[in-house]
């Protein structure tokens, strides 16, 4: 059995897996509240209390986090955790435990996705085989590049903290988007603070405070009491409100525009994939034609990115797969047993 997780700022999803002909099967699942515990130590025994018979059978484990991992080791963003995967391993009575980044988890999780779990929005070329790019706007903006090997006829995940690159803005509008976060945020703005959760937030405020467009009370009180970010997702995708779709569609045009320049530079012609929790929940903007223009407007090198495909992960479960896939491998080739090929043969 493989335990795996998918880390992040304000929630901790794990989950338990087992192989079934060679593919994962998911024994069960559960999403816990981070800012609730403190170690990720306790998250893991909260999630196996009262199932001792299944923690005896975990060979392996594997998180995906936030943030760069060097030497098994990593120091969270949003949280007060230092994860070591060695002290990890001694507490939990695991063998092997890795970590790598949330964004390489994705990565490997897409080779594992159901065809129903993933939605194209462009077709470009699907024949087409080469490196992939993978943008998720979520709390915040992760990337990743997914490097194409020939010979192991897989692709490998180089996870980056490209989302942290300076804000490029391309007209009028951006430019005054970018003056507006240069003087609230008092400093340099990066890409995540435009495509995220964070940057429809920013984008709203900008709307409603420097280009002045009308919050009518009722969206104001809602926004006062609820989720901003689900109350602006839910009211631009109905059009019951003229800012939040306008919020929207600048959110989707900068996602697009930062999809394009990572397909250039990883080359992408095995097409870009569009993870995170956003995407998934503001589908109507993101196939109104927005997204794709933006991604396209690459001057001479539009008639490249035509050639390459555009899908968004709908399975919220990706990174959790990606690193229950690396938890098995990595323990198989330590170990020299694969619970994966076992369960073909079996």
């Amino acid at each position: 059995m493989i335990l795996a997780g998918d880390v992040g700022g304000t929630k901790v999803h794990l989950a338990l897996y087992n192989f079934t002909g060679g593919k994962l099967q998911p024994v069960r699942d559960e999403k816990f509240p981070a800012q609730e515990f403190p170690t990720l130590d306790a998250v893991v025994n909260k999630f196996l209390e009262g199932y001792e018979s299944q923690k005896k059978d975990i060979i392996a484990s594997c998180f995906g986090c936030p943030g760069p991992v060097r030497d098994g080791r990593l120091k969270l963003t949003n949280l007060p955790w230092t994860l070591d995967a060695r002290d990890l391993q001694k507490s939990l009575g695991i063998e092997h435990i890795f970590l790598i980044n949330d964004l390489e988890a994705n990565g490997y999780g897409i080779p594992e996705l159901a065809a129903d779990k993933v939605l194209t929005l462009h077709a470009g070329d699907p024949s087409a085989v080469g490196h992939r790019g993978l943008v998720s706007a979520g709390t915040g903006l992760g990337e990743a590049l997914l490097i194409w090997d020939s010979q192991r006829q897989q692709h490998r995940p180089i996870p980056s903290e490209g989302g942290h690159a300076d804000f490029a803005p391309r007209d009028d509008r951006e430019i005054a988007l970018l003056h507006y976060l240069l003087r609230t945020l008092k400093g340099r703005v990066s890409f995540e603070r435009v495509v995220s959760g964070l940057g429809i937030k920013n984008i709203y405020g900008f709307l409603r405070d420097d280009l002045k467009m009308e919050e009518p009370a009722w969206l104001r009180e809602r926004m006062e009491k609820e989720d901003p970010n689900a109350v602006i997702g839910e009211c631009g995708e109905n059009g019951s409100s003229e800012i939040c779709a306008t919020a929207l569609e600048m959110f989707a045009s900068s996602y697009g525009a930062e999809a394009g320049n990572v397909a250039l530079k990883v080359l992408a012609s095995g097409g870009v994939y569009l993870g995170g929790g956003i995407a998934p929940k503001i589908l109507k903007t993101m196939q109104n034609g927005v997204f794709l223009k933006s991604f396209l407007d690459k001057g001479r090198m539009s008639a490249l990115l035509e050639q390459m495909p555009v899908r968004v992960i709908l399975d919220d479960t990706c990174a959790l797969l990606g690193a229950a896939g690396y938890a098995e491998a990595r323990a198989a080739e330590i170990s020299g047993h694969s619970e994966r090929a076992a369960s073909v043969h079996a």
